[in-house]
């Protein structure tokens, strides 16, 4: 017998693609096998002949979106190989953040520890009205070590991160609103539709330019205006040369939609 499968992927219209935690007996936990096929995933998705124009991530069941690594898989680890196994948690985070189409979650309960801080690694997200959210390693004798510690206080401003990281503080799906963590608060039966339609809407748009927006944001919020500003020139110049561009602009003219496709 096979082992179960514990990240689901599905084909949407579109060239959406939806990839789904699928672990419910441990709250969507993610343990090293799910980690590695995670990191896969958005690999496969860096490759520039890959058709999908927008991923969205979320958990199965209405409980929990991801409640971080399972600790249970953990136990009895020797330090070498925990750490060893945190280097593969990080190659996951990582490509994540390099997918260079967008990721959107669409957080369905809890999303705790490592799941907040995959959360905080798409480039937004919608959350169940349910869902809650918190960085609660430093009560268990760790820190956050999936980015959190950075891209909580890029999200929520230092003093906020603060706050939330060092006193492992629960905070709700409106709050999260509010601090900038979510983009939307949905009611639990249509948040995945919700996170889809806005999926879709970007899926429509040229997807080379849908990827250079998206690179020339993330790289320019970490230099200062003007270095960004030279890197939004680049990443526009790339634009210039390519069939979508033309595109574009005879489907304007014309007053119909344009065609992309992503040359």
């Amino acid at each position: 017998m096979s082992e179960r499968q514990t990240l689901r992927i599905e084909e949407q219209p579109g060239s959406v693609l939806v990839a789904t935690l699928d672990r419910r007996e441990v709250a969507n936990a993610f343990d090293t096998r799910t980690a590695v096929d995670l990191q896969r995933l958005f690999s496969s998705l860096a490759t520039s002949d890959d058709r999908r124009r927008c991923v969205v991530l979320t958990g199965a069941g209405d409980q929990a979106f991801c409640a971080g690594a399972d600790l249970k898989e953990r136990q009895g680890l020797t330090d070498e190989q925990w750490r060893a196994q945190h280097d593969t948690f990080e190659r996951m985070y990582r490509s994540v953040l390099d997918c260079p189409i967008p990721v959107l979650a669409a957080v369905n309960g809890a999303a705790y520890a490592g799941g907040l801080e995959l959360v905080l690694a798409c480039d937004f997200a919608y959350a169940s009205r349910t869902a809650r959210f918190a960085l609660t390693e430093v009560a268990l004798g760790i820190m956050p070590g999936g980015g959190g510690t950075q891209t909580l206080p890029r999200a929520v401003g230092e003093r906020r991160a603060k706050e939330l990281i060092l006193g492992a503080r629960p905070f709700s799906a409106e709050e999260a609103l509010a601090w900038g963590v979510v983009n939307k608060v949905s009611e639990p039966a249509s948040l995945l539709e919700e996170t889809l339609a806005a999926a879709r809407r970007i899926a429509e748009n040229a997807p080379l330019s849908v990827r250079q927006a998206k690179k020339a944001i993330s790289a320019g919020l970490q230099t200062d205006l003007r270095a960004g500003m030279l890197l939004e020139l680049e990443a526009y110049n790339s634009l210039v040369g390519t069939e979508d561009r033309r595109e574009g602009i005879r489907a304007f003219n014309e007053k119909r939609k344009p065609r992309f496709t992503g040359r």
